[in-house]
């Protein structure tokens, strides 16, 4: 393996570390230590961990974060969550001969105006009907619909992530279709945030492009 040139190492050494944080929401807990040269290089730069490495609870290890950075003041950059989906291993586990598999995925907005889409799917002990298939996803539907424009975004992320916690969406969900047939699992396996919430927007716009210095003559 060749040995880096003079120059690169040189450049390496310029560089700054940066803690990389997590919203609120989960306790501002570090998630990352990056370097970069220049704090602007950072913006946009995105992060991916499991809930187990901020909970430190094994039952969270099959939920997956991605979240984006958008501010950074000092040496901390602040993010928001970008993305959250279940590992498709510990979905296919779900899955049973002779039961059935519900998905719906639906677009919503929060109350804060934050554009998302779900992907929440019910697992039922028995095969169903059609007709049960069409009921469930209907509740599902409802659920979405009804609790997520009520939510700013944080309470969202929330309720979408910890589907162990009264008053998830995942719960929520479960309680409603369990009048259909026997359930086994509900699960919100999948958001993708289509929006920024307010917080960011502010902030990014305030983020000013570096000016280039002008050549001497």
């Amino acid at each position: 393996m060749p040995r880096p040139r003079p120059a690169a190492r040189e450049a390496w050494k310029l560089k700054k570390w940066y803690d990389v944080v997590a919203p609120e929401v989960f306790g501002k807990a570090t998630i990352a230590t990056v370097p970069a040269l220049d704090p602007s290089q950072l913006i946009k730069r995105t992060v991916e961990i499991t809930l187990y490495d901020i909970t430190g609870d094994f039952t969270h290890v099959n939920t997956k974060l991605k979240f984006q950075i958008y501010r950074v003041d000092g040496t901390t950059a602040f993010t928001y969550v970008k993305g959250i989906e279940m590992m498709r291993d510990y979905l296919r586990s779900l899955t049973r001969r002779r039961s059935s598999k519900i998905a719906l995925i639906h677009d919503v907005t929060t109350k804060d105006g934050v554009p998302v889409r779900v992907t929440i799917v019910t697992w039922t002990q028995f095969r169903c009907k059609t007709s049960q298939n069409k009921a469930i996803r209907t509740f599902m539907k409802e659920v979405l619909d009804t609790r997520v424009p009520q939510m700013t975004f944080d309470d969202f992320v929330r309720a979408a992530t910890f589907s162990d916690q009264e008053g998830s969406l995942a719960q929520e969900a479960f309680m409603k279709v369990k009048k259909v047939c026997s359930i086994r699992k509900v699960e919100v396996a999948k958001v993708k945030v289509l929006g920024t919430p307010p917080y960011v927007s502010s902030s990014m716009s305030q983020v000013q492009p570096q000016e280039v210095p002008a050549s001497s003559a």
